[in-house]
Protein backbone atom coordinates (compact mmCIF):
# COMPACT_ATOMS: atom_id res chain seq x y z
CA UNK A 1 0.00 0.00 0.00
CA UNK A 2 2.63 2.65 -1.38
CA UNK A 3 1.70 6.13 0.38
CA UNK A 4 -1.72 5.04 2.04
CA UNK A 5 -1.75 5.29 5.97
CA UNK A 6 -2.52 2.25 7.71
CA UNK A 7 -5.06 1.92 10.37
CA UNK A 8 -7.00 5.63 9.79
CA UNK A 9 -10.53 4.86 9.02
CA UNK A 10 -12.63 7.07 6.92
CA UNK A 11 -15.19 7.70 9.74
CA UNK A 12 -12.34 9.96 11.06
CA UNK A 13 -12.73 12.37 8.11
CA UNK A 14 -16.44 11.88 7.59
CA UNK A 15 -16.65 12.80 11.04
CA UNK A 16 -14.27 15.73 11.45
CA UNK A 17 -16.18 16.86 7.87
CA UNK A 18 -19.24 17.06 9.20
CA UNK A 19 -18.43 18.81 12.31
CA UNK A 20 -17.01 21.54 10.14
CA UNK A 21 -20.36 21.54 8.18
CA UNK A 22 -22.35 21.95 11.06
CA UNK A 23 -19.51 24.41 12.98
CA UNK A 24 -19.20 22.47 15.92
CA UNK A 25 -15.26 22.17 17.64
CA UNK A 26 -14.98 19.11 20.03
CA UNK A 27 -18.67 17.67 20.01
CA UNK A 28 -19.98 14.47 20.03
CA UNK A 29 -21.74 12.96 16.96
CA UNK A 30 -25.08 13.44 18.89
CA UNK A 31 -24.04 17.26 17.15
CA UNK A 32 -24.69 16.04 13.79
CA UNK A 33 -27.58 16.00 11.63
CA UNK A 34 -29.77 12.81 11.20
CA UNK A 35 -28.15 12.74 7.58
CA UNK A 36 -24.30 13.21 8.51
CA UNK A 37 -24.65 10.44 11.53
CA UNK A 38 -25.70 8.50 8.91
CA UNK A 39 -22.95 8.77 6.55
CA UNK A 40 -20.47 8.81 9.99
CA UNK A 41 -22.39 5.04 10.65
CA UNK A 42 -22.03 3.68 7.16
CA UNK A 43 -18.26 4.35 6.86
CA UNK A 44 -17.24 3.99 10.23
CA UNK A 45 -16.09 0.33 9.05
CA UNK A 46 -14.43 0.76 5.98
CA UNK A 47 -10.94 1.93 5.79
CA UNK A 48 -9.62 4.81 3.73
CA UNK A 49 -7.11 2.55 1.93
CA UNK A 50 -9.86 1.19 0.23
CA UNK A 51 -9.39 4.91 -1.51
CA UNK A 52 -12.79 5.64 -0.25
CA UNK A 53 -13.75 9.85 0.00
CA UNK A 54 -16.39 12.18 -0.29
CA UNK A 55 -16.56 14.98 -2.53
CA UNK A 56 -17.15 18.59 -1.97
CA UNK A 57 -14.88 20.89 -3.33
CA UNK A 58 -16.03 23.83 -4.86
CA UNK A 59 -14.69 24.99 -8.44
CA UNK A 60 -16.94 28.42 -8.19
CA UNK A 61 -14.51 31.21 -8.55
CA UNK A 62 -11.14 28.92 -7.29
CA UNK A 63 -8.11 29.20 -9.23
CA UNK A 64 -4.50 27.42 -9.14
CA UNK A 65 -3.37 30.57 -10.94
CA UNK A 66 -0.44 32.69 -9.51
CA UNK A 67 0.07 28.51 -7.49
CA UNK A 68 3.55 27.59 -8.87
CA UNK A 69 3.32 24.37 -7.83
CA UNK A 70 6.69 23.37 -8.41
CA UNK A 71 7.87 25.87 -6.08
CA UNK A 72 5.43 24.61 -3.29
CA UNK A 73 6.93 22.36 -1.28
CA UNK A 74 4.33 20.48 1.03
CA UNK A 75 7.13 19.77 4.00
CA UNK A 76 7.37 23.65 4.11
CA UNK A 77 3.94 25.68 3.09
CA UNK A 78 6.25 29.41 4.21
CA UNK A 79 6.80 30.74 1.49
CA UNK A 80 6.06 33.98 -0.34
CA UNK A 81 4.37 32.85 -3.10
CA UNK A 82 2.28 30.29 -1.22
CA UNK A 83 1.06 32.91 1.39
CA UNK A 84 0.20 35.75 -1.39
CA UNK A 85 -1.82 33.29 -3.32
CA UNK A 86 -3.49 32.21 0.10
CA UNK A 87 -3.79 35.23 1.35
CA UNK A 88 -5.61 36.48 -1.73
CA UNK A 89 -9.02 34.30 -0.85
CA UNK A 90 -8.58 32.21 2.88
CA UNK A 91 -11.90 30.86 2.73
CA UNK A 92 -11.65 29.36 -0.64
CA UNK A 93 -8.24 28.17 -0.72
CA UNK A 94 -8.34 26.55 2.79
CA UNK A 95 -11.18 24.48 1.10
CA UNK A 96 -8.66 23.52 -2.02
CA UNK A 97 -5.88 23.09 0.67
CA UNK A 98 -7.62 20.40 1.99
CA UNK A 99 -8.99 18.51 -0.62
CA UNK A 100 -5.03 19.42 -2.11
CA UNK A 101 -2.91 17.80 0.76
CA UNK A 102 -6.07 14.71 0.94
CA UNK A 103 -5.33 13.61 -2.25
CA UNK A 104 -0.98 14.29 -2.52
CA UNK A 105 -0.54 13.00 1.66
CA UNK A 106 -0.68 10.01 3.17
CA UNK A 107 -3.30 8.98 5.87
CA UNK A 108 -1.71 9.60 9.22
CA UNK A 109 0.12 13.02 8.10
CA UNK A 110 -0.84 17.09 8.44
CA UNK A 111 0.42 19.78 6.71
CA UNK A 112 -0.04 23.64 8.18
CA UNK A 113 0.27 27.35 7.29
CA UNK A 114 0.10 30.24 9.67
CA UNK A 115 -1.81 33.06 7.61
CA UNK A 116 -0.13 36.54 8.70
CA UNK A 117 -0.65 39.44 9.84
CA UNK A 118 -3.71 37.51 11.35
CA UNK A 119 -1.84 34.38 12.71
CA UNK A 120 -4.34 31.98 11.87
CA UNK A 121 -3.18 28.14 11.82
CA UNK A 122 -4.91 26.30 9.05
CA UNK A 123 -4.01 22.06 9.16
CA UNK A 124 -5.13 19.81 6.67
CA UNK A 125 -5.54 16.13 7.07
CA UNK A 126 -3.38 13.91 4.17
CA UNK A 127 -5.62 10.90 2.95
CA UNK A 128 -4.40 9.32 -0.54
CA UNK A 129 -0.62 9.54 -0.86
CA UNK A 130 -0.86 9.85 -4.44
CA UNK A 131 2.35 12.44 -4.56
CA UNK A 132 5.04 10.84 -2.75
CA UNK A 133 8.06 12.77 -3.98
CA UNK A 134 6.14 15.77 -3.70
CA UNK A 135 4.68 14.80 0.11
CA UNK A 136 8.73 14.48 1.01
CA UNK A 137 9.40 17.78 -0.57
CA UNK A 138 10.87 17.70 -3.97
CA UNK A 139 9.67 19.48 -6.71
CA UNK A 140 5.85 18.21 -8.39
CA UNK A 141 6.91 15.68 -11.28
CA UNK A 142 4.31 16.36 -14.35
CA UNK A 143 2.70 13.05 -13.14
CA UNK A 144 1.97 14.20 -9.61
CA UNK A 145 0.03 17.44 -11.17
CA UNK A 146 -1.80 14.78 -13.31
CA UNK A 147 -3.17 12.73 -10.77
CA UNK A 148 -3.55 15.58 -8.02
CA UNK A 149 -5.63 17.28 -10.73
CA UNK A 150 -7.64 14.32 -11.26
CA UNK A 151 -8.36 13.93 -8.05
CA UNK A 152 -9.12 17.32 -7.35
CA UNK A 153 -11.88 17.19 -10.31
CA UNK A 154 -12.65 13.52 -8.88
CA UNK A 155 -13.77 15.48 -5.33
CA UNK A 156 -15.46 18.82 -7.01
CA UNK A 157 -19.00 19.50 -5.96
CA UNK A 158 -20.18 22.85 -7.17
CA UNK A 159 -23.34 22.06 -4.95
CA UNK A 160 -20.98 22.13 -2.08
CA UNK A 161 -22.52 18.62 -1.73
CA UNK A 162 -20.86 15.66 0.29
CA UNK A 163 -21.31 12.71 -1.90
CA UNK A 164 -19.87 9.20 -1.05
CA UNK A 165 -17.49 8.18 -4.09
CA UNK A 166 -14.80 5.09 -4.53
CA UNK A 167 -11.73 6.80 -5.43
CA UNK A 168 -9.68 4.05 -8.14
CA UNK A 169 -6.57 4.70 -10.03
CA UNK A 170 -2.98 4.83 -9.44
CA UNK A 171 -0.37 7.19 -7.91
CA UNK A 172 2.44 9.31 -9.84
CA UNK A 173 4.80 6.40 -9.06
CA UNK A 174 2.18 3.74 -10.72
CA UNK A 175 1.20 2.24 -7.58
CA UNK A 176 -2.27 1.19 -7.52
CA UNK A 177 -4.96 2.61 -4.73
CA UNK A 178 -6.07 -0.54 -3.14
CA UNK A 179 -10.18 -1.42 -3.03
CA UNK A 180 -11.63 -4.22 -1.72
CA UNK A 181 -14.59 -6.55 -3.10
CA UNK A 182 -16.63 -5.08 -0.64
CA UNK A 183 -16.12 -1.65 -1.94
CA UNK A 184 -17.16 -2.49 -5.66
CA UNK A 185 -19.89 -4.03 -4.81
CA UNK A 186 -21.21 -1.08 -2.39
CA UNK A 187 -19.91 1.27 -4.66
CA UNK A 188 -21.61 -0.54 -7.52
CA UNK A 189 -22.57 2.13 -10.36
CA UNK A 190 -19.65 3.44 -12.50
CA UNK A 191 -19.15 7.15 -12.76
CA UNK A 192 -16.55 8.78 -14.54
CA UNK A 193 -13.20 9.10 -15.69
CA UNK A 194 -11.50 12.50 -14.02
CA UNK A 195 -7.90 13.88 -15.35
CA UNK A 196 -5.99 16.89 -17.12
CA UNK A 197 -3.48 19.21 -15.25
CA UNK A 198 -4.73 22.57 -13.65
CA UNK A 199 -1.20 23.66 -12.76
CA UNK A 200 -0.45 24.42 -16.41
CA UNK A 201 -3.55 25.58 -17.43
CA UNK A 202 -4.13 22.37 -19.51
CA UNK A 203 -7.65 22.02 -18.02
CA UNK A 204 -9.55 19.27 -16.74
CA UNK A 205 -11.50 16.90 -18.20
CA UNK A 206 -14.64 14.13 -17.25
CA UNK A 207 -16.10 11.54 -19.16
CA UNK A 208 -18.81 8.64 -18.65
CA UNK A 209 -17.56 5.45 -17.39
CA UNK A 210 -19.27 2.50 -19.56
CA UNK A 211 -22.75 3.20 -18.16
CA UNK A 212 -23.91 6.35 -18.28
CA UNK A 213 -27.45 7.17 -16.86
CA UNK A 214 -30.29 6.60 -17.95
CA UNK A 215 -32.70 9.53 -19.28
CA UNK A 216 -34.59 9.79 -15.67
CA UNK A 217 -31.20 9.37 -14.07
CA UNK A 218 -29.37 12.09 -12.22
CA UNK A 219 -26.76 12.46 -9.50
CA UNK A 220 -25.97 15.35 -6.50
CA UNK A 221 -22.30 15.64 -8.65
CA UNK A 222 -23.08 17.97 -11.24
CA UNK A 223 -18.47 17.08 -12.27
CA UNK A 224 -19.34 13.30 -13.00
CA UNK A 225 -21.58 11.41 -14.53
CA UNK A 226 -23.84 13.07 -16.83
CA UNK A 227 -26.02 11.14 -19.17
CA UNK A 228 -25.21 10.50 -22.81
CA UNK A 229 -23.00 12.63 -25.14
CA UNK A 230 -20.40 15.36 -24.53
CA UNK A 231 -22.62 18.12 -23.30
CA UNK A 232 -20.69 20.08 -20.36
CA UNK A 233 -22.83 20.52 -17.43
CA UNK A 234 -23.68 23.94 -16.94
CA UNK A 235 -23.36 23.66 -13.07
CA UNK A 236 -19.67 22.68 -13.75
CA UNK A 237 -18.45 24.76 -16.58
CA UNK A 238 -15.01 23.89 -15.17
CA UNK A 239 -14.46 20.36 -16.28
CA UNK A 240 -15.13 20.10 -19.97
CA UNK A 241 -16.79 16.40 -20.74
CA UNK A 242 -15.08 14.57 -23.50
CA UNK A 243 -18.22 11.53 -23.93
CA UNK A 244 -17.58 8.44 -23.00
CA UNK A 245 -14.28 7.54 -20.83
CA UNK A 246 -13.03 4.26 -23.09
CA UNK A 247 -12.95 6.90 -26.47
CA UNK A 248 -9.85 8.17 -24.70
CA UNK A 249 -8.82 6.13 -22.46
CA UNK A 250 -7.20 2.61 -21.33
CA UNK A 251 -8.27 0.36 -18.67
CA UNK A 252 -6.15 -1.50 -16.84
CA UNK A 253 -6.03 -5.51 -16.82
CA UNK A 254 -8.79 -6.18 -14.54
CA UNK A 255 -11.03 -3.53 -15.85
CA UNK A 256 -11.60 -1.37 -12.90
CA UNK A 257 -10.19 1.63 -13.65
CA UNK A 258 -8.59 3.74 -16.68
CA UNK A 259 -4.78 3.81 -16.31
CA UNK A 260 -4.36 6.75 -18.65
CA UNK A 261 -6.24 8.80 -21.06
CA UNK A 262 -5.25 11.05 -24.21
CA UNK A 263 -6.42 14.22 -24.98
CA UNK A 264 -5.71 16.99 -27.41
CA UNK A 265 -2.49 14.85 -28.23
CA UNK A 266 -1.54 14.74 -24.50
CA UNK A 267 -1.54 11.62 -22.27
CA UNK A 268 -2.96 12.18 -18.65
CA UNK A 269 -2.93 9.62 -15.34
CA UNK A 270 -6.57 9.49 -14.59
CA UNK A 271 -8.71 9.20 -11.72
CA UNK A 272 -11.65 6.77 -12.11
CA UNK A 273 -14.76 6.89 -9.86
CA UNK A 274 -17.46 5.01 -8.99
CA UNK A 275 -20.51 5.88 -6.66
CA UNK A 276 -23.18 4.22 -4.93
CA UNK A 277 -26.57 3.11 -5.98
CA UNK A 278 -28.84 4.61 -3.64
CA UNK A 279 -27.31 8.10 -4.31
CA UNK A 280 -28.65 8.13 -7.79
CA UNK A 281 -31.75 10.32 -8.25
CA UNK A 282 -34.62 9.07 -10.19
CA UNK A 283 -37.30 10.72 -11.38
CA UNK A 284 -40.96 9.83 -10.77
CA UNK A 285 -39.77 9.14 -6.38
CA UNK A 286 -41.35 12.29 -5.59
CA UNK A 287 -38.35 14.69 -4.51
CA UNK A 288 -36.76 16.87 -6.70
CA UNK A 289 -33.33 16.68 -5.96
CA UNK A 290 -30.17 18.69 -7.18
CA UNK A 291 -29.78 17.25 -10.59
CA UNK A 292 -32.86 17.46 -11.80
CA UNK A 293 -35.10 20.48 -13.54
CA UNK A 294 -38.93 21.22 -14.00
CA UNK A 295 -41.01 20.82 -16.85
CA UNK A 296 -43.22 18.92 -18.57
CA UNK A 297 -41.75 14.88 -19.18
CA UNK A 298 -40.17 12.31 -17.26
CA UNK A 299 -36.50 12.72 -17.87
CA UNK A 300 -34.00 14.06 -15.38
CA UNK A 301 -33.75 17.64 -17.26
CA UNK A 302 -37.26 17.77 -17.18
CA UNK A 303 -39.07 15.57 -14.37
CA UNK A 304 -43.07 17.26 -13.34
CA UNK A 305 -43.67 14.60 -11.03
CA UNK A 306 -40.81 15.75 -8.83
CA UNK A 307 -40.08 18.95 -9.66
CA UNK A 308 -43.44 20.67 -11.22
CA UNK A 309 -43.90 22.27 -14.39
CA UNK A 310 -41.85 25.63 -14.28
CA UNK A 311 -44.61 27.46 -13.99
CA UNK A 312 -44.82 30.77 -12.64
Amino acid sequence: MAGRGAGRSVATWVLASALSLVGATGCGVQELSAEEQELYIQEQAIREDNGLSLNGLSLNGLSLNGLSLNGLSLNGLSTTAFANWFNGNPAGHDQLMRYMVRCAVPAGQTRSFVSQPSGTLYTWQGGLGLAPSWANGAPATVAEQQVISACLAAHANNYGLHVPISVLGRDANGANIPYSADEMVTFSRKESCFFGNVFTNEGLFAGNDRNALNAEESTSRPCGLRGYGELTNEECTQLKRIGQCEQHCSLDANGAYYTQCTVNGVQYKPITTRMRSQDIHRCGDGVCQQGESCGWGTTADSCRSDCGSCSR
